[in-house]
């Protein structure tokens, strides 16, 4: 499974303070603990960097790329910026991945620069009238997003669709939904289709000790159904994504497999 770290996110009080003051270190240290910890991408959420996002996002890929031997998985809704963080990218270590497009006419300009640089993109199942009701919902959605995204010659290999997970404190019906969703939409092609989740939304808003611990076993369930792809924190998931691969028998049983 392609495990993306998630630690490198504007909302993150310490790294937009690094961001802010354009200081490496603390960027680089957070790639580096990362890699280490097992992330095969490292993720860099910049948000909407409406003022200065090309700049931005170009410095932030080329920080993590000087840290570590990594792709990276650019976050932003400023297409601009997308598209500095596609060009100044080194491909040496894998693509980019473009996170994210959706099914809102806006967004699909995000279509257009993944077939231009020819990288992957992640497809959002949510449309404009807002957040999909159920697993065939969703379903809906993703056939839409495969239409769109060959209208602008990629193909469905090229995407990963995201069933968006919702906050299980405020929406707990939502979380086997979306168990259903990664389930079903691997039945829309052949090769199926690829699967990614931002794992931590599950347990946004709920008690600090409690987080781990629904990110963990929700991760297992979602392994279970088939999940290609997680945006997480690697070192709080990295045992349970080996251990499952060994009782789903992905990865052959040792007794020193968590040192793999």
């Amino acid at each position: 499974m392609l495990i993306i770290g998630e630690r490198l996110s504007i909302i993150s009080k310490q790294v937009r303070e690094a961001i802010q003051k354009r200081d490496k270190e603390p960027i680089k240290d957070i790639a580096l603990e990362q890699y280490k910890a097992g992330a095969h991408m490292i993720e860099a959420n910049i948000g909407p960097a409406e003022d200065d996002g090309e700049e931005l996002m170009e410095w932030m890929v080329s920080t993590i790329q000087e840290a570590v031997p990594l792709p990276v998985s650019l976050d932003t809704t400023n297409p601009s910026a997308m598209e500095a963080g596609l060009k100044i990218h080194n491909n040496e270590w894998g693509k980019p991945l473009i996170n994210s497009t959706s099914f809102d006419p806006e967004r699909f300009i995000m279509f257009e620069l993944a077939a231009k640089y020819n990288v992957p993109i992640i497809a959002l199942t949510v449309g404009k009238g807002g957040l999909p009701r159920d697993a065939e919902e969703r379903v809906e959605i993703a056939v839409q997003l495969i239409e769109k995204a060959a209208e602008y010659g990629l193909s469905p290999e090229d995407l990963y669709l995201d069933p968006l997970v919702l906050q299980i404190s405020t929406s707990q019906q939502q979380a086997k939904e979306v168990l259903r969703a990664i389930k079903l939409f691997q039945e829309l092609n052949d090769p199926p289709m690829k699967t990614i989740v931002g794992l931590s939304n599950i347990s946004n808003g709920c008690p600090k000790e409690l987080r781990p611990l629904l990110n963990k076993h929700f991760l297992s369930l979602l392994m279970y159904e088939g999940l290609s792809a997680a945006i997480v924190n690697p070192s709080e998931v990295i045992e349970t994504v080996k251990t499952v691969s060994v009782i789903m028998g992905k990865t052959l049983y040792a007794h020193s497999y968590l040192q793999i």
